[in-house]
């Protein structure tokens, strides 16, 4: 269960650093709202870290955290800011997810 909610509070971080990129787009009330979303999507994820946690290793939590807020990051980059996706960028994205899936297998 734990694995799950370390899933989610990453999944938040993605949330996070892609409200402050939608947050830099907008103006007036719109980039208000998506502050509101950046702060919310933090606090959510800086609360399921601190649960997943309590029960996983620290160094294997934050860094398999850390790399689902890169990889799914790097990814909203990439299909909706419009960042370039060429092969070396791809390439060091696949080895981030080799090595979180690698730090799962491992921490058991």
């Amino acid at each position: 269960m734990n694995w799950i909610i370390l899933i989610i509070a990453g999944l938040f971080e993605v949330a996070f650093t892609s409200s402050l990129g939608k947050a830099k787009e907008s103006t007036g009330t719109a980039m208000y709202l998506w502050y509101g979303a950046f702060l919310f999507s933090l606090t959510a994820s800086m609360l399921l870290l601190m649960k997943a946690t309590q029960s996983l290793p620290l160094g294997t939590a934050y860094a398999v955290w850390t790399g689902i807020g890169a990889v799914g990051t790097a990814l909203i980059g990439i299909f909706v800011f419009n960042e370039p996706a060429h092969f070396w960028r791809l390439f060091f994205v696949a080895t981030l997810i080799g090595s979180i899936v690698g730090l799962k297998a491992v921490s058991e």
